[in-house]
């Protein structure tokens, strides 16, 4: 009875005692083999580098004709000829109506007639006065007939002078009858066709509007205007020298260039060439005005464009590629690389994008490695494998890049 109970004991506690014997053995199967290990990471990072780069302002603006004028008839009488196409560029001086001449000529001529009559009568007159001068001293008339005799040779100058300027008036108004172009333009659809009624009083023939050059006026924010005028003292009040040269070009510092409505850079550049003399006190803005060439007559008066002024005094600053940029609740933060392959998480203040890549106003400095390619496999404080490449500044494309042999033998000192 004694051993049955002793065997069933037994039998009890053997299997605990085999599965601690196991866990005795593992363990120490464990001491004798080494722990494996993942390896870390590995990204892709670009070497920071420096750019000059000046202050950048962007502007929404319209352009604007420098020229435009309504083609109005001067005189009446019937349209004859027109010399245009619609829409067409027509050069400064072209004939572009004609209205009909024949009353006009025939005006001219009566006028010429009227004077040469006068003429006539003035030498008459004048001989009849000193025949007069004459007979008066011998007391052959008397005063009163003198007096008369003066006067109608006066009254023979005046008409004279009235049919000259008849006659004037005559020419003009035959030239008037041919109408040509002020300027060198594009001239719109015409009002009336050949054979119309026209006069001072009809509406405008058509519209003639220059395009080359041509304005963009745009408006600056007062803070801004303020900011900029105190960092530059005599940007208001020094001369311009010529029509050419803008006393803004020379001390605002600013290249000017302009981005079309398709997003197409334009590749004319600006020049300012108005500043407005007040602030607009409802909206706080003072209107400036650039001016652009336009040879190829691409931007037509009344289009919303961006007008991009850049600073010409330049500054060094960090130009990161767009790919390496995070933002989070705090703001915008990079992953930066530190010498022993660790991951630091940095926030920086973001200028101007410039292409693919952006300006950093603080957060980084030259030559600190920053991670482009693999940022959902980090994290903050661990260990990467970095491969340097190189970034294309205008399409954002990630090449790999050749390393020298100083270069590799680091990387591999680094893993």
């Amino acid at each position: 009875m004694i051993a049955n109970i002793t065997d069933r004991k037994l039998g009890k506690w053997l299997p605990i005692s085999a599965l601690a014997t196991s866990i005795v053995l593992l363990a120490g199967c464990s001491d004798d083999k080494p722990t494996h290990q993942m390896p870390p990471p590995g990204v892709s990072v670009f070497n920071v580098i420096d750019q000059e780069v000046g202050d950048y302002y962007e502007y929404v603006g319209r352009s604007e004709a420098i020229h435009e004028v309504d083609v109005r008839a001067r005189v009446e009488g019937f349209l004859v000829k027109r010399n245009f196409t619609e829409g067409g560029m027509v050069e400064k001086g072209q004939l572009l109506y004609e209205i009909d001449r024949a009353p006009f000529e025939a005006t001219l001529k009566g006028a010429e007639a009227q004077l040469a009559s006068s003429k006539a009568a003035l030498i008459n007159a004048r001989k009849n006065l000193e025949r007069s001068r004459d007979l008066v001293k011998q007391g052959a008339i008397s005063q009163a007939d003198f007096d008369n005799q003066t006067s109608s040779e006066a009254q023979a100058a005046a008409a004279v002078e009235s049919a000259e300027a008849n006659l004037e008036t005559a020419k003009l108004n035959l030239g008037y009858t041919r109408i040509s172009a002020p300027f060198k333009g594009e001239i719109g659809k015409s009002t009336y066709s050949v054979g119309n009624l026209v006069g001072p009083s009809s509406q405008a023939l058509a519209t003639l509007t220059s395009m080359d050059p041509i304005y963009v006026t745009f408006q600056v924010d007062e803070r801004q205007l303020i900011s900029h005028l105190a960092e530059h003292p005599g940007a208001r009040t020094t001369q311009q020298t010529s029509v050419e040269e803008s006393p803004l070009e020379e001390k605002g510092m600013f290249k000017l260039s302009l981005k079309l409505p398709n997003g197409t850079e334009y590749d004319q550049p600006g020049t300012f060439s108005f500043a407005d003399t007040q602030v607009d006190e409802t909206m706080g803005t003072l209107t400036l005005r650039a001016t652009f060439p336009n040879p190829q007559g691409i931007i037509l008066p009344g289009l919303y464009v961006t007008l991009q002024a850049e600073s010409t005094d330049k500054t060094l600053l960090p130009l990161i590629p767009q790919a390496s940029v995070q933002q989070d609740q705090s703001g915008h933060f990079v992953l930066v690389v530190t010498p022993d392959n660790t991951v630091e998480s940095r926030p920086v203040e973001l200028g101007r994008r410039i292409n693919a890549m952006w300006v950093v106003k603080s957060g980084l400095k030259q030559g600190e490695h920053i991670i482009v390619q693999g940022l959902q496999k980090v994290r903050a404080g661990g260990k990467v494998a970095p491969t340097l490449v190189d970034v294309n500044t205008t399409t954002g494309t990630i090449t790999t890049k050749a390393s020298t042999p100083a270069e590799s033998a680091k990387q591999e000192q680094g893993h």
